[in-house]
């Protein structure tokens, strides 16, 4: 188990580093919502802080999508998760391996650029520390459970709309804890039951998608 984790990792990793200019697009179309957000709302301090917590999480949100497609599809055209089915080595730990490494080269960077945002959008100091923490667990969220409707969706041609579809319910939950945990924060309240929440969803979906997108793979694969 623990070689085929090191081997699907590092060649993860190693493909991801041969495609920069497809990393940096979630990264770029971050940037470019935070940067239009105040021009199209207000530039007024006061509002952009109240709003901000909202605002970043819907936009790490929408980046991370952007990548979601590409997950399982690119090794879906090339013959490779053909190769995963039959090999003998635990498909559900060459899931989690790529799942994984999609998190360290797409949510992990949102989320170590996000104090940058927050301080463009007037976020209070006080309260960027927790949006970071917040993100980390619910970019986690996000990867793991959007492998589950990627792998569903991977064999079809245009599944990219579907794809968005069966993604966007599942995401609301996190969604709204996170920022609900910013807003805490900010209005001096008890973060620690929302903090708790973000976690146990976060370890659950680490825990359980895996298993979900491998039986996902298997029936896009068997049609």
């Amino acid at each position: 188990m623990w070689m085929t984790f090191k081997s699907t990792c590092a060649r993860e990793l190693l493909l991801s580093s041969r495609k920069r200019g497809e990393l940096l697009n979630p990264l770029v179309f971050f940037f470019a919502i935070m940067l239009l957000f105040p021009v199209a709302v207000s530039a007024d301090p006061e509002l952009l802080g109240k709003i901000a917590p909202g605002v970043v999480w819907i936009a790490v949100l929408l980046s991370l999508m952007l990548s979601l497609d590409s997950m399982f599809r690119d090794d879906f055209q090339d013959g490779f998760l053909e190769q995963m089915l039959i090999s003998k080595d635990s498909l559900v730990i060459a899931v989690f391996a790529k799942i994984l490494c999609h998190w360290l080269v797409t949510g992990l960077p949102l989320v170590l650029i996000s104090p940058v945002i927050a301080i463009m959008l007037s976020l209070p100091v006080s309260a960027i520390a927790v949006m970071m923490l917040g993100l980390l667990f619910g970019t986690i969220w996000f990867s793991f459970v959007g492998a589950i409707p990627a792998a569903l969706t991977v064999g079809l041609r245009k599944g990219g709309l579907l794809l968005t579809i069966l993604v966007l319910p599942m995401m609301i939950p996190m969604l709204s804890f996170g920022a609900m945990l910013v807003r805490q924060q900010i209005n001096d309240e008890v973060i620690l039951p929302t903090l708790m929440l973000c976690v146990g969803m976060s370890l659950l979906s680490m825990m359980l998608a895996p298993f979900m997108a491998a039986i996902s793979l298997r029936i896009s694969l068997s049609e």
